[in-house]
């Protein structure tokens, strides 16, 4: 399957989530990425900065709640004032922010060095990787999955994992499961920073803004919802000229000398989204041998380690041990069982919120603990 296009933000962290279930596929996958040598082989380019989380004015106390719920879990996070957020990073604009989550061992990675380097220990361990090959459709008899298909072929297989990003959702229903899977155009601005400026840490911000340093002298931004419903093999993957103002405006807020900031350069990647803006991790429901990771909305690159450790353990023991994925199940949109936390900062684009005839979306909360 072809990887999903994204364009991740590539963060390291477990507040960006107050999700428990989430959090704990973030904390899983941490020790990987800094340990990538050992466990992995090759280079992610994991680069501890530390990380941010400011929030409305108003959701202090979410945030101080979900403070306390990942703490009990063993994340390293803390409650800090503004006035220490300054003094950290005194180039913060911390008008409206009173307290922030810290996460001092989180940061960010390379995306194209952990592909490759999860590429290449794969190849060690006697994998064959097809690459430039398209997945056109599942070879499926009865119940039970018999392989793929492909331009090339067809490849014979009892058990497929499917990783197809914003492909996933057409190839499912070519075989009569239809998921809300959407694919979501997002867009990601490189900026130059002013020489004055030493930008080192990630941080979330209200209004979905997203930044951290990119190479020598750069910070990589993202905000704001998608496009929705795009086609992933002919989305614009340039940056729109409104939204690189809007963006600019944005990170100008909080870190005001980057008002002289200058563009470098920009672009556009997929996400898959889904209803709730949580991840599909399962079997493919009424396909034995056919397992499903999708639908991750921009979150999956910092839990890549523990999803595929759960896929392989649903493909060859039937459950997941290492981290229990059951909250991710396929089945939960039919049941009407859609994925929310307890204390929801309900400020990022896919955030459950209640629908429009003001009924809430149900929570299951029952998975989030």
């Amino acid at each position: 399957m072809q990887p999903d296009r994204a364009a991740s933000h590539q963060l390291l962290c477990a507040c960006i989530t107050p999700s428990l279930p989430e959090a704990r596929l973030a904390l899983a996958s941490l020790p990987w990425f800094q340990e990538w040598e050992d466990r992995v082989g090759g280079r992610c380019g994991f680069t501890r900065t530390g990380f941010f989380r400011l929030v409305d004015p108003g959701k202090e106390d979410l945030l101080r709640q979900n403070v306390e719920r990942l703490r009990s879990i063993g994340v390293n996070t803390e409650l800090i004032s503004g006035d220490n957020l300054k003094r950290m990073a005194p180039d913060t604009n911390i008008e409206d922010v009173e307290a922030v989550a810290y996460e001092p061992d989180s940061g960010y990675a390379d995306g194209h060095s952990t592909a490759n380097a999860f590429m290449d220990a794969a190849r060690r361990g006697g994998a064959t990787i097809h690459q430039g090959m398209t997945v056109t459709g599942f070879q499926v008899h009865g119940d039970t999955i018999q392989g793929v298909e492909t331009d090339a072929g067809i490849f014979s297989a009892p058990i497929v994992i499917s990783t197809a990003g914003p492909w996933s959702g057409p190839l499912l229903r070519r075989i009569g499961i239809d998921l809300p899977l959407v694919p979501s155009r997002h867009q990601i601005m490189i900026l130059e920073r002013p020489p004055s400026l030493a930008h080192e840490h990630v941080y979330i911000s209200p209004g979905s803004l997203y930044f951290r340093p990119d190479s020598a002298g750069l910070t990589l931004v993202g905000y704001g919802a998608g496009e929705d419903g795009v086609d992933p093999d002919t989305y614009r993957d340039a940056v729109d000229a409104d939204h690189q103002i809007e963006g600019a405006m944005r990170m100008a807020h909080r870190i005001p000398a980057m008002q002289q900031a200058g563009m470098r350069r920009g672009y556009a990647g997929c996400y898959t989204v889904t209803p709730d803006g949580k991840m599909i991790v399962d079997q493919a429901p009424g396909i034995e041998g056919l397992y499903l990771g999708t639908g991750f909305s921009g979150t999956g690159f910092k839990i890549s380690p523990a999803i595929g450790i759960a896929l392989a353990e649903l493909a060859t023991q039937g459950e997941a041990t290492t981290v229990d994925v059951a909250a991710f199940r396929a089945t939960r949109f039919d049941e009407g069982r859609m994925l929310r936390a307890n204390y929801e900062y309900l400020d990022r684009p896919y955030d459950p919120v209640p629908t429009a005839g003001g009924s809430s979306l149900h929570a299951d909360t029952a998975w989030d603990r």
